[in-house]
């Protein structure tokens, strides 16, 4: 479904080459794991994936496949099309992501009017069937409120409610539990992984945070200076790190966090 091939992105401001020659591929369905530290390039990856990278400032070289299509040659026409419908994005900060002057059911349903010619009642249908589905409490009220009367676990569920009602077949997650307390990141972790199983989604899960990417992953990549220094079963790399950068990665985790 994706397959990154020799992914340059080089910033002309200042001549960074922030992603040296990647290559990643997530099958239908499949999870990956992007891990590395700030400024390893995995943030600039996911920016060239979703189109969110201002290409005026950039130079990419290689090819991003999704689905047979290289989307570093779509227009930004096209790309529009693609991302909100058959790509979905999660970030770290659901506050940012969700206009505060806003409903959050409307924000919810938002792909939908893009992308869709649903009428409003089949809309508004669906929006509270994917409230429902992630757990958010009684929609119809839940609908009607600001961001601002939600949770922090509940904002970032109304996120994914939103990057999946249009039911995509990727789903790009920036450090999607970050800003949540231990508790809340484990419910959204075990949120997206039943998402991927019950509809097929592919995800894949950029973080700094190896003990994350376990949760979530079958497979993992770790980056580092731009480039993919290790890769492969995310159970068989944590076991048996064969980089020097990923067993510092794994060292550093407290060891009562080994026992996932």
């Amino acid at each position: 479904m994706l397959d990154i091939q020799d992914l340059h992105v080089k910033f002309l401001t200042t001549g960074k080459e922030a992603v040296r020659g990647i290559s990643l591929a997530i099958p239908y369905g499949g999870r990956l794991g992007l891990v590395g530290e700030s400024g390893s390039g995995k943030t600039v990856t996911a920016m060239a994936l979703t189109g969110l990278i201002e290409r005026s400032i950039v130079e990419m070289r290689g090819q991003v496949l999704f689905e047979g299509r290289d989307l570093l040659q779509c227009t930004r026409r096209e790309l529009r099309t693609v991302h909100g419908r058959d790509i979905g994005v999660v970030f770290q900060e659901p506050m940012r992501s969700l206009n505060p002057l806003m409903r959050v059911g409307q924000q919810i349903e938002e792909p939908l009017k893009i992308h869709t010619d649903k009428t409003v009642s089949e809309r508004y249908r669906l929006t509270l069937e994917a409230m429902e589905q992630v757990g958010l409490p009684d929609p119809e009220t839940t609908y009607k409120k600001y961001p601002h009367q939600l949770s922090g676990g509940q904002r970032q569920r109304a996120i994914i409610a939103s990057a999946m009602i249009t039911r995509p077949r990727l789903l790009v997650c920036d450090e999607p539990t970050t800003a949540l307390d231990v508790t809340v990141q484990k419910q959204i972790l075990e949120l997206l992984r039943s998402m991927s199983q019950e509809y097929g989604v592919g995800i894949l899960l950029i973080s700094h945070d190896m003990t994350v990417v376990r949760r979530l992953c079958e497979n993992v990549a770790v980056m580092y200076k731009g480039q993919i220094v290790e890769q492969g079963d995310t159970e068989a790399i944590f076991h048996n790190p064969q980089d020097s950068y990923t067993q510092r990665l794994i060292a550093a985790i407290p060891t009562r966090k080994h026992h996932v």
